[in-house]
């Protein structure tokens, strides 16, 4: 192609055809320029196109650990209800002793033990660079505030767990039967959403203390009571930042579902 041009510039040269050679040379120059046009053009359109099936890639990514954080935030929400149930319960004993049902203590107190902890996928995608293959500033925005608004759930989990361990417990160790409480945990499966696998079942048995126990030391304690407050107040406080969370994650989903279903 290029020893077609040059033979035609000679050409028109030696038959001093010199306003056509400039003619031609400039059209020649215009249509170089157009074809380096069109090859920018055609580079700009596969990188976008890398970015875009990158961006697609990372949605995708995004959608399934934001559902099984969602997932997972929703059980721990639950288990912090049942602690707040069995809190009020206990305290109603406590307040009312004529409704004491001596069976369902065990029950209730175990309730009150479990320390449930929000552990989230925390991707990398802002320290490694990859948000800027994302195009909606909102999820860009949200994402960056992912890890900020974690701490707000995981500070109230941590002071429960350092008061159950420091204040609570060592009173329950001290006026009740640990060893009829923790049997209960294995009786009534309630580790079981603290699996790695749902549904896991533990035949374990730790058999109740031979002494008969009437819960007179505890229920007769006024330290019992505030036990049962913080325990109740600490899962409250931590199940509203969650209902915040849950809400940001839906918010999170709900773009992420937009921007791939505008890629599809």
């Amino acid at each position: 192609m290029i020893k077609f041009f040059r033979k035609i510039r000679q050409q028109l040269l030696k038959e001093n055809r010199f306003s056509k050679y400039l003619l031609y040379a400039i059209g020649e120059i215009f249509l170089v320029v157009i074809g380096i046009l069109i090859a920018l053009q055609i580079n700009n359109w596969n990188e976008n196109r890398k970015e875009r099936i990158g961006e697609s890639v990372l949605l995708t990514q995004l959608k399934s650990e934001f559902e099984s954080n969602s997932k997972q935030l929703g059980e721990k929400m639950i288990i912090r209800n049942n602690m707040i149930t069995a809190s009020f319960k206990l305290l109603d004993y406590i307040d009312h002793p004529e409704k004491r049902q001596l069976d369902s203590v065990n029950s209730y107190l175990l309730q009150t033990l479990l320390v449930p902890t929000f552990d989230p996928i925390v991707n990398d995608i802002i320290s490694s660079g990859r948000i800027q293959l994302l195009s909606n500033n909102r999820l860009k925005e949200l994402l960056t505030l992912w890890t900020s608004e974690i701490i707000q759930v995981t500070e109230e989990e941590v002071a429960w767990r350092d008061y159950k361990s420091s204040s609570y417990s060592p009173f329950l160790l001290k006026n009740s039967s640990y060893r009829t409480i923790l049997n209960r945990y294995w009786q009534e499966n309630a580790m079981e959403t603290f699996y790695l696998d749902k549904g896991t079942t533990v035949k374990f048995n730790l058999r109740d203390s031979q002494p008969y126990n009437d819960f007179s030391n505890i229920f007769e304690s006024p330290d019992f009571e505030d036990h049962l407050a913080v325990c109740a107040t600490d899962a409250k406080i931590a199940n509203i930042q969650s209902l915040s969370l849950q809400n940001r994650i839906k918010e999170i989903l709900g773009i992420i579902n937009q921007e791939l279903n505008e890629t599809q």
